[in-house]
This record gives structure tokens, C-alpha cells and sequence, in this order.
């Protein structure tokens, strides 16, 4: 069994400053952990590519879905992904799994801490983002899809969770 690599253990380290649990998956580059949000749980999946100093984060959760509401659920995430500067969200249909991806390439062998970080930050963000917005799609009776207006759910805001600090939780 090879040892992990300099990349993976800089991702350990990182997750470690912040408090974080994670597992290193033995013989591979990829570290596992789960973080719960104000929506959901999200699995994480963080693989480095060491040839090219890449790191990889998908947050995953399980969104099994009828084959009547795949269309509304692929536009959904399309029409979110539109919105996105950093990564983006995918539908696994073989795994009926809801997935946001984000990748960055590292100028060195050892990850920068705060980049980490704001990858998983912003894999926590956008799941929990997306998942009232796939869940309202996923529990609309068959007969109402037609009548419901993917660009305008993505409007609401009452289904964004509180950013912690905003001025507006002042009392």
C-alpha cells in the first residue's frame, strides 16, 4: 500500500486547523467527511491528484428521484449552475445522488489552508442552498410539474438559510 501523499496530508492538516473530522481512505489520495448543515448532511469526498496539484470536492446526498422528475431536477440544477462562478452541481442518476463539485490547481506540493477551507465552505454553502429548492421539485405531485417555474423557486429567498454575522440578525 503506498503512503499518501504531501497534497492529501496538507488537506488532513487543514481540515485538522479548523476543527474538522475527516478519514483518510488507506491507498488513495482521498479523505472523507461529513458535515451537517441547516438544510442537510453533506458527505464530502476530497481527492487530490498529485501529478498536477489538483484538489477535488464533492458534497454529496442521497435525492432519489422518479424518472417523472429527472427533467425538472436536471433543469433546476442547470438553471442554478448558470448562477455559479466556482464549481457546479451535478445529478447522479446511476446513485440518485445530489453532487456540487469544485476543483482548484495548486502552484505547489503543499495546499494553501485557507483555499482548502474555502472549498469546503463553499461545498457546504451551495448544498445547503440547493436542497429546499431539490426538494420542493422532488415532492411536487406529477400532475403539477408542468405549472412550476423553475427560474422563479430559484428566486425565493425565504429557503436560503442565515449567514451567521449579517447585520439583519440584529435585533
Amino acid at each position: 500500500m503506498r503512503p499518501p501523499s504531501r497534497q492529501i496530508l496538507t488537506v488532513e492538516e487543514a481540515f485538522g486547523q479548523q476543527g474538522w473530522h475527516c478519514e483518510l481512505v488507506e491507498g488513495k489520495d482521498v479523505l472523507r467527511a461529513v458535515f451537517s448543515a441547516h438544510h442537510t448532511r453533506i458527505e464530502m469526498i476530497v481527492q487530490a491528484y498529485p501529478p498536477m496539484n489538483a484538489l477535488a470536492i464533492m458534497g454529496e446526498m442521497p435525492l432519489p428521484v422518479d424518472e417523472e422528475h429527472q427533467p425538472y431536477i436536471l433543469e433546476l440544477l442547470a438553471r442554478a449552475n448558470k448562477t455559479l462562478n466556482l464549481g457546479g452541481f451535478e445529478y447522479d442518476l446511476d446513485r440518485q445522488r445530489l453532487v456540487f463539485r469544485i476543483t482548484n490547481l495548486f502552484d505547489r506540493e503543499r495546499y494553501d489552508a485557507d483555499i482548502v477551507s474555502s472549498m469546503v465552505h463553499c461545498t457546504v454553502a451551495e448544498m445547503d442552498r440547493i436542497t429546499p429548492y431539490a426538494t420542493t421539485v422532488v415532492r411536487t405531485p406529477g400532475d403539477l410539474l408542468d405549472d412550476l417555474d423553475l427560474k422563479r423557486l430559484l428566486q425565493r429567498e425565504d429557503f436560503i438559510p442565515p449567514v451567521p454575522g449579517d447585520d439583519d440578525d440584529l435585533p
